[in-house]
């Protein structure tokens, strides 16, 4: 299919919960197509339905050679204590900024034939898992920062150049 534009900070699209996909149809198959083609774009490791302006509970990953897709997925387990990481977002471009996520996560979700799966992951991949499904239920990484550290953020968005 095609490569598909990131919606940007400020776009509704990204700050309300998807709603579930269900039958996986012709127009969903075509979503799952436009994922993976915007995924596998060099520096990314996940992209939401919503960051592509479909407000469908789909997301694809593409984390150290493993590229895939979940369908209403669901974040079941993370293990250990939080851990510090420098994320970005792809809706909120060229910034990075401290955030604590879980250093190991599961989520489960479906495949386009109806079957069930689960992905596991650690490190980065855990991330993607637990940043995505955020991205899902309308919530953007930057609400999760450090108050001082999301002032600071906050800032920094609405000096960039694609802030509108």
């Amino acid at each position: 299919m095609s490569v598909r534009d990131i919606r940007l900070f400020g776009d509704p699209v990204l700050r309300s919960a998807c709603d579930p996909v269900g039958e996986p149809g012709p127009v969903v198959r075509a979503l799952v197509q436009d994922l993976l083609d915007t995924v596998q774009v060099p520096g990314r490791a996940g992209v939401a339905a919503n960051q592509i302006g479909v407000s469908l509970r789909a997301f694809a990953y593409n984390v150290d050679g493993r590229l895939g897709y979940l369908l209403d997925p669901e974040l079941v387990e993370v293990r250990g204590e939080p851990v510090e990481f420098d994320e970005g977002c792809l809706s909120v471009p060229d910034l990075t900024f401290p955030t604590k996520r879980y250093a190991w996560a599961r989520s489960t979700g479906r495949l386009l034939d109806g079957s069930t799966t689960e992905v596991i992951g650690e490190g980065v991949l855990a991330e993607a898992l637990q940043h995505e499904q955020d991205h899902l239920d309308g919530r953007l990484y930057l609400t999760r920062l450090e108050p001082d550290v999301r002032r600071e953020a906050m800032a920094e968005v609405r000096r960039a150049p694609w802030f509108r």
